[in-house]
């Protein structure tokens, strides 16, 4: 059952890499899930407050992804239309089953909402464009946690050997 448990949170680790670039799956979290299987073997010890800190930290990072393209927006010069534009056109592009409408729904979002606010072209497609930043910034994050999480995870099967067999 151990190997089972340690494939599949390997798996899960895995796929939260995937995740960090791909918005329908939460790769941070998903790695912690993993984290969180690999704590159910009898192979792998893993106390309660190293789970806690992790799925506080994924939870977080899973929660700034909506907010740092609203950020970026605003940095870029963009109004609370613009702001407001990034996380409607983010909502839309996630559920849209249109290709990459993860990177064009806040950009386009928060071009509508700078143009509506009545703002020059040239400030909508600044705005727009840090919409943009903001998504990279967010799925740079993502990568590195889910990163860390799957060194962790490394580490602790490393660290036990009879854990593999």
């Amino acid at each position: 059952m151990d190997i089972l448990l340690i494939i599949t949170a390997s798996l899960l680790m895995l796929l939260g890499l995937i995740g960090s670039f791909l918005p329908v799956l939460p790769g941070p979290l998903t790695s912690w899930f993993g984290l969180l299987l690999a704590h159910f073997t009898t192979a792998i010890p893993m106390n309660k407050p190293f789970l806690i800190i992790t799925l506080i930290i994924a939870v977080l990072i899973w929660l700034l992804d909506y907010i740092i393209p609203a950020i970026g927006t605003k940095y870029f010069g963009g109004s609370r239309y613009g702001m407001i534009g990034a996380t409607l056109g983010l909502l839309f592009g996630l559920l849209a089953p249109i290709p990459g409408g993860i990177i064009i729904g806040p950009f386009v979002g928060a071009l509508i909402g700078e143009l509506l606010n009545n703002n020059s072209s040239k400030i909508a497609v600044k705005a727009a464009f840090g919409s943009f930043i903001g998504f990279l910034s967010s799925a740079f994050i993502k990568f590195v946690v889910a990163l860390i999480y799957l060194g962790l995870f490394i580490r602790l099967v490393l660290q036990h050997p009879g854990s593999m067999m």
